[in-house]
């Protein structure tokens, strides 16, 4: 009998007790909650609202999906005047906030009435997409590749040349991405810079390597050069993703471009020939020189890039993968590079800068140097890579690789 009391007295007070979420929502009336892109430009958050009492208090808060250590919200106030019924907008100006292609922005609204009535809606998730293009999808692992103009074939000769850089990275040095990538292949570097608010003119990709994108311009007919700029830098989303961390870590331009370079598979020719040119005459750069920004200047940046990549070739094959991993792990940790250096392999910058020159010195001893007039002739494709090493240089300027 007492049973059958409680269980009674349980179903009149369901049935009895208000409904609190319901109730405060009846106050206020969400009859608008949209947002309209305008690529490259702008994002316009759109609210409508309606209360029996004035509405006084509208915020947008907003979270943008990229790596961060510390969960940060964003917060907008959108002007209006106080009223039952109110509409309002939000713009989003890229020129203060840019924001890259596809990247995903997530939302919500909260509102405030005079009678102390409060609605937070419930959040939503817009990507910046560029709707201007068709865009096809092809995806395979952690890798999205978006692209509109080309085959079936020149998206998928392009990925697999991304995987095979992947795999590459991870077998010779153990770093493997931690999180999943986008790739936007442009149609040409025009439309590529018409995606980007302040492009410069010689703008031909760019790695967004916080939010995990790399948006390129990559003509069906430039598919060798796009395969080796996509392997470049996913060679630097690799390395920056595993060296993220809260203490900023500092990583040397060699070794961020040595492991890019690596990336891209065997050495080009062109450039092994230029390293060998500047060890004869005696013309090599530092390492711990390569640890700043390399130079503009198209022969310094070619030494520089060449020397990088001989430099990580040197300690991955004589020191092997766990050691790099180490050396990157501790970078990671906030290390410096000196100190990490030391403790993995035994030298600093300067040790290693002796070590490799007896190294590479002695290998171009026991091999002809190619004069750069006979390798045009032997190599029919140098002019190619002159230009895509030029837009590569050019590229790493936008993204802060090179002052």
């Amino acid at each position: 009998m007492i049973k059958r009391l409680i269980w009674l007295i349980l179903v009149v007070l369901l049935f009895t007790a208000p409904n609190f979420t319901h109730a405060q929502e009846e106050q206020i009336s969400l009859l608008d909650n949209t947002v309209e892109i305008y690529f490259p430009s702008a994002l316009v958050f759109k609210v409508e609202a309606a209360s029996q009492s004035d509405i006084t208090k509208i915020r947008l808060q907003y979270q943008v999906d990229k790596m961060n250590y510390a969960e940060v919200t964003s917060e907008a106030w959108p002007d209006f005047t106080p009223s039952p019924e109110v509409a309002t907008e939000w713009v989003c100006d890229m020129r203060k906030v840019g924001l890259p292609a596809g990247a995903k922005v997530e939302y919500w609204w909260t509102i405030e009435t005079k009678a102390g009535d409060k609605l937070v809606t419930y959040s939503d998730v817009i990507q910046f997409d560029d709707l201007r293009h068709s865009w096809q999808e092809l995806t395979e692992g952690q890798l999205d590749l978006f692209w509109y103009q080309g085959s079936q074939s020149f998206a998928e000769e392009l990925m697999a040349a991304s995987k095979q850089a992947l795999e590459r990275l991870a077998e010779d040095t153990g770093a493997y991405l931690e999180k999943p990538i986008s790739l936007y292949i442009y149609a040409s570097t025009e439309d590529l810079q018409s995606a980007m608010i302040f492009p410069r003119e010689w703008t031909g990709g760019v790695a967004f390597t916080e939010y995990g994108i790399i948006a390129i311009g990559v003509p069906p007919n430039e598919l060798d050069w796009g395969k080796r700029a996509l392997a470049h830098e996913l060679g630097h989303m690799v390395t920056h993703q595993i060296t993220f961390s809260p203490y900023g870590a500092f990583l040397p331009m060699w070794l961020d471009e040595g492991l890019a370079m690596h990336a891209e598979g065997e050495p080009d020719p062109y450039l092994q020939s230029w390293l060998k040119k500047t060890i004869s005459q005696q013309k090599l750069i530092s390492v711990r020189s390569l640890s700043s920004p390399f130079s503009a200047k198209p022969e310094e940046a070619y030494t520089s890039y060449a020397e990088s990549q001989s430099l990580v070739e040197f300690l991955i094959q004589n020191y092997g993968k766990d050691k790099m991993l180490r050396l990157l792990s501790l970078l990671k940790e906030g290390n410096s590079c000196d100190d990490a250096l030391t403790e993995v392999y035994g030298f600093d910058q300067d040790g290693l800068d002796k070590l490799w020159r007896e190294y590479i010195t002695g290998q171009t001893h026991s091999q002809p140097v190619l004069e750069y007039a006979s390798l045009r002739k032997v190599n029919t494709e140098t002019t190619l890579w002159e230009e895509a090493l030029s837009k590569l240089v050019k590229a790493n300027m936008l993204l802060g690789y090179i002052d």
